[in-house]
């Protein structure tokens, strides 16, 4: 039994892990689907078992988001189809070694496809939720996006951007009927670890959460209306000070004259 109709929820990086089940879990909720990931075959059978279970209309858009022209195709889904309601920018991978240690090609190739793919996307589709009069953006991010000391610096970077650039989004689109949420999830059960270069059998269980308990608690934040949702953070009020913090500094930052510590003696 699934919910009303909600439109259509186009996910990307959804043939596997936390697209996959957002994919799932969606459906339940009454959206309609339209599911982009580089590997076709998973994508199809993924499209006709989540048909069969929810009845919903499934369509798959193989594409290798990293690649111009299969992101430009993309794109043009998000900027002709007028049934999405709901864009969740999931694709995109990490990193666990030191500078020193990495690959520099591949840090590009992330930052195309953490950074460059997440921003075309978001706007191909903005501009059509405006036009219809309302949408939602879930952006996966990273607690590395407050945390980058914890693995590879470029991606810890990369998901600092997605935290930035969604809240920019939040504020300029504050008065077009746009939900915004940032999803910051800590280690999850998910492929992501072994292409990352840290198999997930190596990290202490106790801070490894399943997808699903994730992505469950990703939509529970999103139903209670947060912009930044923690799954695993027991204490809001911590998520709080921090962003209050932030707000504190803000007025403070640019100014006619050096702060007096800065003035040669």
């Amino acid at each position: 039994m699934t919910e009303q109709h909600k439109g259509t929820a186009f996910v990307t990086g959804a043939s596997s892990g936390i697209g996959a089940i957002y994919a799932q879990r969606l459906a339940k909720r009454g959206y309609d689907l339209i599911l982009a990931a580089r590997n076709a075959e998973r994508l199809s059978e993924l499209a006709a078992k989540l048909t069969r279970e929810t009845g919903r209309t499934v369509e798959t858009v193989p594409a290798d988001l990293g690649d111009r022209a299969d992101l430009a195709r993309v794109e043009a889904v998000l900027k002709s189809d007028r049934s999405i309601t709901l864009l969740v920018n999931n694709a995109g991978f990490g990193g666990t070694a030191p500078l020193l240690a990495s690959d520099v090609d591949k840090m590009q190739a992330m930052v195309d496809l953490n950074v460059t793919a997440l921003m075309r996307l978001t706007y191909a589709a903005v501009p059509g939720f405006v036009a219809r009069g309302g949408g939602a953006i879930i952006n996966i991010a990273s607690i590395v996006a407050i945390a980058p000391e914890i693995l590879n610096g470029v991606y810890g970077a990369s998901k600092a951007f997605v935290l930035a650039f969604s809240q920019s989004l939040r504020h300029e689109l504050a008065d077009k009927n746009i939900r915004i949420q940032a999803v910051l999830p800590g280690a999850t059960a998910t492929e992501f670890w072994g292409i990352a270069g840290t198999p997930v059998d190596h990290l202490p269980t106790e801070i490894v959460m399943s997808a699903e308990d994730m992505v469950d608690a990703a939509l529970a934040g999103f139903d209670q209306g947060e912009f930044a949702t923690i799954p695993a953070l027991e204490e809001a009020a911590l998520l709080k000070a921090y962003e209050d913090a932030r707000q504190a500094l803000m007025p403070n930052m640019s100014r006619s004259a050096p702060a007096a510590r800065y003035k040669a003696v």
